[in-house]
């Protein structure tokens, strides 16, 4: 059947969309939309079927390119109003229980959303059953790949059986460790490059108080940053706080006792031991091990008009931005465009995508390998909330004509690569206009001192 766009049928495309996480299952609803045969494929069984897989669960954090590719969907009202719980800004936790707030946006009072991972993920998975044309298969390991001929072979882990498909299309969306961008590495001129940090993370917990309700202050992200590590905590929807301990691996490790534990966090986190609970703490603590955060860079995302990257599998970032999500669902924003600009014509489809799509997500790989230093040092610095608030005042009398980085990045679909160029350009203006008052101040000083009138 022939898929019609704007009163005259087309071929509908055979697409197969590998990895039924956030990306894959939102690219196949945009695919459906647009009539293409879906078929998804997953490794892991069906989220909706199984328990919530503990240590690899950092909240989410959604701001505007992720709603923008939900709006597109029809789900963007249901996950803000109906279970995103808004975050305002920072509020940060110093050594003697003290708080302060740095607010995300003081002109408009914008905000990002905690919402959880496997319930956004389940609800995309739900919307697809809506269409006809998309298919969904679980427990499908990829074996093999030949991308420029579009075929592949699953293997199904629960019979071992082998599965062979054909398609117009091959998207790779399975993740940072994706199979199908380890099919494209053989191919020539692939460039490719994974770092990874020398910190880890933990998933610890904060249930909610005795009558159901937050034991700390809902409508912000909790930070407590110590330097060289960090904690933070984001609400969820029945009032506990998923909380995140970041820091190096040689520090777990020397964490190897209840009792070095404990005093690790009497020592820098004492106004948690109490809202945590020291058994859950300690229970929480040892009951898993910290897990690594990597990123990936690598180009060109296509073979051929066969196979495309989007997502992790083509841009992994560690998670201190809160822009790994929502630069997946922007891939499948931008990507959706370029099959209306380009008519269905695979080859300017993902030639485009290529040529265009690295650079922004080189950017935001930096931008978040950034943040973490920020998170975790520079807000406790007086440098950093002069400059947050010279930035703030420019942004609160010239708003077309200032955009600090955080905004241009959470706020706005500027690329990200201009949002880098924009604040290359803000610290020459400030800089200059540093030096030009420091001399006025200096003229100033010296006239007095000579008496010149």
């Amino acid at each position: 059947m022939a898929a019609v766009q704007n009163g005259s049928p087309r071929k509908r495309l055979d697409i197969v969309v590998v990895g039924g996480g956030l990306v894959g299952s939102l690219e196949a609803l945009y695919l459906a939309k647009r009539g293409h045969r879906v078929r998804l494929y997953e490794y892991r069984e069906d989220i909706r079927k199984s328990p919530q897989a503990r240590g690899r669960s950092i909240n989410l954090a959604l701001s505007i390119r992720g709603r923008k590719a939900l709006r597109d969907v029809g789900l963007e009202d249901h996950m803000v109003k109906k279970h995103g719980i808004p975050m305002t800004g920072r509020r940060i936790h110093r050594t003697d229980g003290s708080t302060y707030v740095i607010p995300y946006d003081s002109r408009t009072n914008q905000c990002i959303y905690s919402v959880g991972r496997n319930y956004l993920n389940s609800l995309l998975l739900q919307e697809s059953e809506r269409y006809e044309n998309v298919e969904r298969h679980f427990n499908h390991k990829l074996i093999e790949a030949n991308l420029r001929k579009g075929t592949l072979k699953f293997q199904k882990t629960d019979t071992n059986q082998d599965v062979d498909v054909n398609a117009d299309l091959i998207i790779g969306a399975d993740g940072a460790f994706s199979a199908v961008r380890k099919a494209m590495m053989k191919q020539p001129l692939f460039d490719y490059s994974q770092t990874y940090i020398e910190h880890g993370y933990l998933e610890l917990c904060i249930p909610a108080d005795e009558s159901g309700g937050f034991q700390m202050p809902a409508n912000y992200l909790h930070i407590w940053p110590r330097g060289e590590f960090m904690m933070i905590a984001l609400p969820n929807q029945d009032c506990s706080w998923t909380v995140t301990l970041f820091m190096p691996f040689t520090n777990f490790q020397n964490l190897d006792t209840e009792d070095k534990l404990i005093e690790f966090f009497e020592k820098y986190f004492p106004d948690s031991i109490p809202l945590i609970g020291k058994k859950k703490l300690i229970e929480d603590f040892f009951i898993g091990k910290p897990s690594p955060l990597v990123a990936v860079k690598c180009r060109p995302y296509h073979v051929a008009n066969k196979a495309l990257l989007i997502g992790d599998a083509a841009h992994a970032v560690v998670p201190f931005y809160g822009q790994g999500m929502n630069a997946g669902f922007e891939d499948c924003t931008l990507l959706d465009q370029l099959f209306q600009k380009h008519k269905d014509d695979l080859v300017s489809i993902l030639e485009e995508f290529s040529k265009t799509r690295w650079q922004d997500t080189f950017a935001i790989s930096d931008l978040a390998m950034y943040n973490y230093i920020e998170m975790r040092d520079l807000v406790t610095r007086p440098s950093y909330r002069v400059r947050k608030a010279m930035d703030d005042i420019v942004f609160w009398l010239l708003p077309n004509f200032w955009v600090p980085l955080y905004n241009s990045v959470t706020f706005s679909t500027m690329p990200y690569s201009q949002c880098v160029k924009n604040r290359q350009w803000q610290d020459k203006v400030l800089k200059i206009t540093l030096l030009f008052l420091g001399a006025v101040v200096l003229t100033g000083v010296w006239m007095r001192r000579n008496n010149v009138v």
